[in-house]
């Protein structure tokens, strides 16, 4: 293995960078559907001996001398996001006559962009890199920086942020309830680059062990965790997720709304799985195809199908006037209805997909006749603030429409005081590809972030009832049309701090920077 790490070092030019792609793609497999977490531990060890070997010219500038470990970094993040997010093309093959032609920039030019975050992290490294252990806590503090980047800049993408593939199961995922995911980014690169030290460089003894006691401690404290029992289900109230399993073309005809609005009727109105009716039915985001305030007959459908004393919660486009000549303004949101067909009330999505929802730049790109994918006329409007859904029985929810799930950052005071998040979505767009699963995986750590449970309801799957600590109580698989009934899982006992876990995160990059900058001036001598 030692000759292995010396001919990755040596590398240059198109072999190095194929390297570097290959690394990152080979990480994917962390990555749901699979879930191989192990296969980390090859990338980020390849990605370090990889770097070791990227010196630019001493006597160049900064931005030269560290030229060389950006490409590194951006090569391996073209792989990584690559095979990671390759499923988005398929948004753009349900109406291919009009956006088939974007295809290459979803699949090739998302993953290009995001790489540079990447590149920006191995090239932040470098300035602490060292032949020790050091340059294995630069490297994992220089990504947890590049992945909060990430999480906000330019609206902000952090899917598959690379903690995600240190959880792929409800035990590893708990420590998130401790450090946050952008926390557990730190550490999990510390761990899969830790492998590294065993064949170059000092420190072997000391960061190898420091990797296999974080292990150990992250899979105790998840059997502690797990020990801990939330309060108890609230078995007063059931819920009913629908999960009706309609393609996306159909639900873009106008000639088959009435049918996929009868289908969620359908599914609504069938007996209970249990002795209990559902108090409480959920639709998947965008469920009722067409303008509801617009439908009074559509709003006494739904009042057909239920109990004066039920509510539907669906996912809707809104509309509001505009004003004083302007256009109207629209909403991707989610209603409350009574059994009367009475509007309780409703909340919008507040974080809006760029190129999807809306355009950025929007008369440039009209003007070229482009638009977004899954926008209506005009694009979309964003809420300012989250909108706290409370029902007439006493319960409340705190709404995150499709994407909005995977931003820890979308969840805020207010969700602490509600009795579960509520994802709705629809992952049709994306056919069975990983998508759906990546998008659920991380649905799930927002609750072990925050100890809330979890209702989701999605079109065409994953739906399902999960606890506070991941687990997924019950739910239906991916194209299995249908729907669950279940109570709604208990709170965790001690709500965690995102104050807390904000520290945790900025504690351990100043920590990992700190002990980088010791080892680079050649304090850690001894630890071989």
């Amino acid at each position: 293995m030692e000759r292995l790490a010396g001919k990755v070092m040596l590398m240059s030019g198109w072999a190095r960078a194929t390297v570097a792609f290959l690394a990152g793609l080979v990480g994917v497999l962390a990555l749901q559907p699979v879930g191989f977490f192990a296969a980390l531990f090859v990338s980020f060890s390849v990605l370090v001996w990889l770097i070791d070997g990227a010196s630019g010219d001493p006597d160049a500038g900064l931005l030269r001398r560290l030229a060389p470990a950006f490409r590194i970094g951006w090569c391996f993040g073209f792989g990584y996001f690559l095979g990671g997010l390759w499923w988005l093309g398929n948004a753009l093959l349900v109406e291919a006559d009009e956006f088939a032609w974007a295809l290459p920039l979803a699949v090739l030019g998302l993953p290009a962009f995001l790489a540079f975050f990447y590149g920006v992290a191995t090239a932040l490294a470098r300035l602490f890199w060292s032949d020790g252990l050091g340059r294995i806590l630069a490297l994992a503090a220089a990504f947890g920086l590049a992945e909060w980047l990430r999480s906000w800049l330019f609206t902000g993408f952090p899917w598959n942020a690379v903690g995600y593939g240190a959880m792929p199961v409800t035990l590893m995922m708990q420590p998130a309830r401790i450090v946050g995911i952008a926390g557990m980014n730190v550490l999990a690169v510390f761990v899969f680059a830790a492998p590294a030290l065993l064949w170059t460089g000092r420190g072997k003894r000391l960061g190898f062990s420091l990797a296999v006691l974080l292990l150990a401690l992250q899979a105790g404290y998840g059997f502690y965790a797990l020990r801990l029992k939330p309060e108890p289900a609230d078995t007063d109230v059931t819920i009913r997720l629908v999960q009706p399993v309609i393609d996306q073309s159909l639900k873009l005809d106008d000639g088959q709304r009435a049918a996929v609005f009868e289908k969620h009727l359908a599914l609504t109105a069938a007996p209970p799985s249990g002795e209990k009716r559902p108090d409480i039915v959920v639709w998947p985001e965008t469920s009722i195809p067409f303008i509801l305030t617009d439908s009074p007959d559509a709003l006494a459908r739904i009042a057909d199908v239920l109990d004066d004393d039920q509510v539907l919660i669906a996912g809707a486009v809104r509309t509001e006037e505009g004003g004083a000549g302007k256009p109207p303004r629209y909403y991707n949101s989610i209603y409350a209805i009574d059994g009367k067909g009475q509007i309780l009330g409703a909340a919008d999505k507040v974080h809006l997909v760029p190129f999807g929802e809306y355009m950025p730049f929007e008369e440039a790109f009209n003007s070229w006749g482009i638009n977004a994918v899954a926008a209506v006329s005009g694009g979309f409007s964003g809420a300012r603030a989250h909108q706290v859904l409370t029902l007439p029985m006493g319960r409340s929810f705190y709404p995150l429409i499709c994407y909005e799930a995977i931003f820890p950052g979308e969840i805020e005071q207010a969700a602490y005081a509600t009795d579960a998040l509520l994802n709705v979505t629809n992952d049709a767009w994306f056919g069975n590809t990983p998508g759906p699963y990546q998008h659920f995986h991380q649905a799930r750590v927002r609750a072990v972030e925050t100890g809330l449970p979890l209702v989701r309801a999605a079109n065409n799957g994953i739906s399902a009832v999960v606890d506070s600590n991941g687990e997924v109580a019950l739910g239906l698989p991916y194209d299995m049309g249908g729907f669950i009934d279940a109570a709604i899982p208990g709170k965790v006992a001690a709500f965690p701090d995102i104050v807390s876990q904000n520290l945790w995160f900025w504690s351990l990059v100043a920590i990992f920077f700190g002990a980088a900058v010791i080892s680079r001036n050649g304090f850690i001598r001894r630890a071989n």
